[in-house]
C-alpha cells in the first residue's frame, strides 16, 4: 500500500464498538444488544479542516489530541447508552437515585452524569499525576539540595503510577472488553495499511500493537516531561522551590510536551528505522496491558468502522446521516 495511506485512519475503542477516523468521516461501529452491528458517520469538524495554522507542525498537537479527546468522549459516551439499554420492555423498577436523576434531568441525564465524571476524572488526574509526585520526590530528597534530581522522581512516579492504574482497571471485566476492541482496531488498521482484504481472517492475522497508538503517546509524553522539566530546572535552579510557580511552570510547559510527543508518533507511524523503533518501544511494551486479542465478532465491528470511514460501505443506521467532513486530507492519524 502506498506510503501516504499508512496515517489516514486512526482511531479508538468504545464500550461494545470502535471508532475510526478516516478519509470519509469519523465512523462508529457497536454491536447492540440484539447482536446487530450498527455503523454511523459522525459529524467531525475540526480546527485542522477550517484554519491551516492548525495543520502546522508544533502547533497541531495539542489542538488535536484535546479535540480529539473531546469528541472521542462524546462517542464513548453513546457507545455506552447505546450498548448497555434495557433488552427488556424497560420494566424493570427504578432505583430511587435513577429515578430522581430521571425525573429532573431526563434525557440530559448522560450529558450531566459525563460532566460530573469529567470533573470527578480532572481532580484525581491532577492528584495522581502533579500533586502526588511532588509530593513523593520532596519526601525521598528532604531538604538535600539535589533539585536536579526531582524532576526525574517525579516523572518516574507519573510512569509507575499510569501503568499500575492501567494494569488495575485492565483486570475489570468491562475494561478487558473495551481493551479487545482496541485490539480489534489495531488489528483492522494494520490490515487495511498492509493492503490486505479486510476479512476476519486476514485481520486476525496482524499484530495488535500500534506505534501510532494513543497509548504510545501519553507514554512518550511522560518520558519527554521529564527531560524538559529537568532541563527547566538546571536553567532556572531556584524554580522548584516554589510549589505553586512549579506547578504553573509544568501546566504552561505542558503545551511544548505534547507537541514534541505528537510529531515523533507521527514520524514513528510513517518511518521504520533505529530511531523511531526506539521512542515507540515503551509505547508498545504498554500495548500488552491496553490491547487484548479480539475475538473474530469483535473483529467484525473493527472491519465494519475502518470500511464505512475509508467509504467501502454506508452506514447502515434508519436515523438521517449526519453531516461528515469529506475533503479527503490525508490528516486523520490519532490513534487514541
Amino acid at each position: 500500500m502506498p506510503e501516504e495511506n499508512k496515517v489516514s485512519v486512526g482511531g479508538q475503542a468504545l464500550m461494545e464498538g470502535v471508532m475510526m477516523n478516516g478519509p470519509k468521516g469519523v465512523a462508529m461501529a457497536l454491536r447492540l444488544p440484539d447482536g446487530k452491528i450498527e455503523t454511523q458517520l459522525k459529524k467531525a469538524t475540526f480546527l485542522k479542516d477550517k484554519h491551516k495554522f492548525a495543520r502546522l507542525p508544533f502547533i497541531r498537537g495539542p489542538i488535536s489530541f484535546v479535540e480529539q479527546m473531546i469528541f472521542g468522549y462524546k462517542c464513548l459516551m453513546e457507545s455506552a447508552e447505546k450498548t448497555t439499554a434495557l433488552e427488556d420492555d424497560g420494566t424493570e423498577e427504578m432505583s430511587k437515585l435513577d429515578r430522581w436523576l430521571t425525573d429532573h434531568f431526563g434525557p440530559k441525564m448522560m450529558t450531566v452524569i459525563g460532566i460530573i465524571s469529567g470533573v470527578i476524572g480532572f481532580a484525581l488526574a491532577f492528584f495522581l499525576f502533579m500533586w502526588l509526585p511532588s509530593q513523593v520526590a520532596d519526601l525521598i530528597l528532604g531538604k538535600a539540595d539535589s533539585n536536579v534530581w526531582k524532576p526525574a522522581i517525579e516523572g518516574v512516579m507519573r510512569i509507575i503510577i499510569f501503568i499500575t492504574y492501567m494494569w488495575a482497571v485492565s483486570l475489570m471485566s468491562d475494561i478487558k472488553r473495551l481493551f479487545m476492541y482496541h485490539g480489534a482496531e489495531h488489528k483492522s488498521i494494520f490490515c487495511y495499511e498492509n493492503g490486505l482484504e479486510l476479512t476476519v481472517e486476514n485481520v486476525r492475522k496482524q499484530r495488535r500493537f500500534h506505534p501510532r497508538c494513543g497509548t504510545s503517546f501519553i507514554f512518550l509524553t511522560l518520558i519527554i516531561s521529564i527531560i524538559i522539566s529537568t532541563v527547566v530546572v538546571i536553567i532556572f535552579p531556584g524554580v522548584r522551590d516554589y510549589k505553586a510557580i512549579w506547578m504553573i511552570i509544568k501546566l504552561l510547559i505542558l503545551p511544548i510536551i505534547m507537541s514534541i510527543g505528537y510529531e515523533a508518533i507521527r514520524l514513528a507511524g510513517k518511518k521504520n528505522n533505529l530511531f523511531t523503533k526506539i521512542i515507540s518501544a515503551p509505547g508498545l511494551w504498554l500495548q500488552r496491558i491496553t490491547t487484548k486479542e479480539p475475538t473474530d465478532d469483535i473483529i467484525e465491528v473493527g472491519i465494519a468502522s475502518i470500511k464505512v470511514a475509508l467509504g467501502l460501505e454506508n452506514e447502515n443506521i434508519n436515523d438521517k446521516p449526519d453531516e461528515t467532513n469529506d475533503d479527503g486530507e490525508d490528516d486523520n492519524d490519532d490513534d487514541q
